[in-house]
């Protein structure tokens, strides 16, 4: 049973031992801690740096919280080893030492004299106070609760430290070749866009890399729901955003050097389709005076002249090539290839176009000659209506100009004629029609 003044009731010497056997590897287990986060490279580089913002305002608690942990452990040390000489008195402890031994190792039988060690904040219930008492259960998770807090934000900041200024590194470094390479070609600031977006993406990594040396917390994003120390991960957004930015901007560079290469080749092939268009159009025209002066009654649409246009252009492309101005000759050739096989389709087109009247006057030749070949085949070449016929078809076919719709019924009457004919009973030799 209990004695008045113990916290419950008194131990015998098993459970003390028990407890003190517990107690002393929770001692070891702290000290280890500690003296891990004491040394933890975080730790230090948070020592040495000059912090600013978020980070500066949480390293300054945290190493205040740090310094009251230390002043935990001391105070759970000498209760714990208070205890231990307690226990040693004796090898058979008497009631008396096992109810000081029970109020030591289960009451608040701690006392840490906080002064200025301890946070100063006012409590709820409050001011602050200069002195607390603990049981050595309640003071172990006091520091539990601390050392995990003071941990999270060592492991955080060491984190960001360890994620993102190597990135920004190693993406500065591909900054300046992809900046060599672009000078190279002519792409510098101030004569190109693409020139003053990598004034821009430098300006940026290296606020970004002072940014994160100086406030690394302003880079982290806490896990939801995760209470253990350095849940989350770096915030790499700004990081990214330059990264493909520089992406774009490489490609395009590699698009001119590309160019670089290749343009004497391209511009020949621009010379030939646009030549090859030219020739069409010529083609077209020439046919359009052919349509015009054998096809009667017959719309036909107007031929359009070089395309001058592009000719400028391809002269101008010409000149940048001649200049080595290379950021304006990849734009400039991609939107003349384009436009070239369009103009090449058009010149295309119009000729159809325009000689749509001579492919339906060559459409009824071929069938009308066709049907009078069946007709010779079967032996009726002679048959007076077909003969005559023909004869008018032909006439209205291979006479200029032609009227095609004309022509058309004349084929189409001689076609009924033949189907007639062909339908009889039998010819001069029996056969069926």
């Amino acid at each position: 049973m209990g004695v008045a003044g113990t916290p419950g009731p008194v131990m015998d010497r098993d459970e003390v031992d028990r407890a003190l056997a517990r107690l002393g590897a929770e001692h070891k287990a702290i000290e280890d801690s500690l003296l891990a986060l004491q040394d933890h490279a975080g730790r230090r580089l948070l020592e040495g740096a000059e912090l600013t913002g978020t980070t500066r305002d949480r390293w300054q608690s945290t190493e205040r919280t740090i310094t009251l942990l230390w002043t935990y452990f001391e105070a759970y040390t000498g209760a714990l080893y208070g205890a231990r000489e307690l226990r040693a008195r004796r090898r058979w402890a008497s009631r008396e030492d096992l109810v000081e031994l029970t109020d030591r190792l289960r009451g608040e039988s701690v006392h840490v004299a906080g002064g200025a060690q301890a946070p100063a904040a006012p409590t709820l219930t409050g001011p602050a106070r200069l002195s607390e008492r603990f049981s050595l259960e309640r003071l172990v998770a006091r520091m539990n609760e601390l050392y995990a807090s003071s941990l999270d934000m060592v492991v955080t900041a060491d984190a960001v430290w360890s994620a993102l200024p190597a990135r920004i590194d190693l993406l500065a470094a591909e900054l300046g070749r992809t900046r060599s390479l672009a000078h190279s070609v002519g792409v510098r600031p101030g004569e190109h866009p693409s020139g003053d977006e990598l004034e821009s993406i430098t300006a940026e990594l290296t606020a970004l890399r002072s940014q994160v040396i100086t406030d690394p917390l302003a880079f982290w994003r806490p896990a939801s729901g995760s209470s253990a120390p350095g849940g989350g991960r770096p915030d790499t957004e700004r990081y990214d955003r330059a990264a493909r930015a520089l992406e774009d901007i490489r490609r395009e560079i590699e698009a001119v050097l590309a160019v670089r290469q290749d343009s004497e080749e391209r511009l020949l092939r621009l010379r030939d389709v646009l030549s090859r268009a030219d020739r069409t159009l010529a083609e077209a025209r020439v046919a359009r005076g052919e349509v015009l002066a054998k096809i009667a009654a017959s719309e036909v649409p107007a031929v359009s002249g070089p395309p001058t246009v592009l000719q400028e252009r391809l002269a101008t492309a010409a000149e940048y090539r001649r200049h080595a101005q290379w950021h304006r000759l990849s734009p400039l050739l991609e939107s003349l290839e384009v436009e070239a096989e369009d103009e090449l389709q058009r010149a295309r087109a119009s000729l159809t176009a325009v000689t749509a009247p001579l492919a339906v006057r060559a459409e009824l030749r071929g069938r009308l000659d066709a049907y009078k070949a069946k007709v010779a085949r079967l032996g009726a070449a002679e048959d007076p209506l077909l003969i005559e016929r023909y004869d008018a078809a032909r006439r209205m076919l291979w006479s200029a100009p032609c009227d095609l719709r004309v022509a058309e019924q004349t084929v189409l009457r001689y076609q009924q004629a033949v189907a007639e004919v062909l339908s009889g009973p039998r010819d001069v030799r029996g056969n069926q029609w």
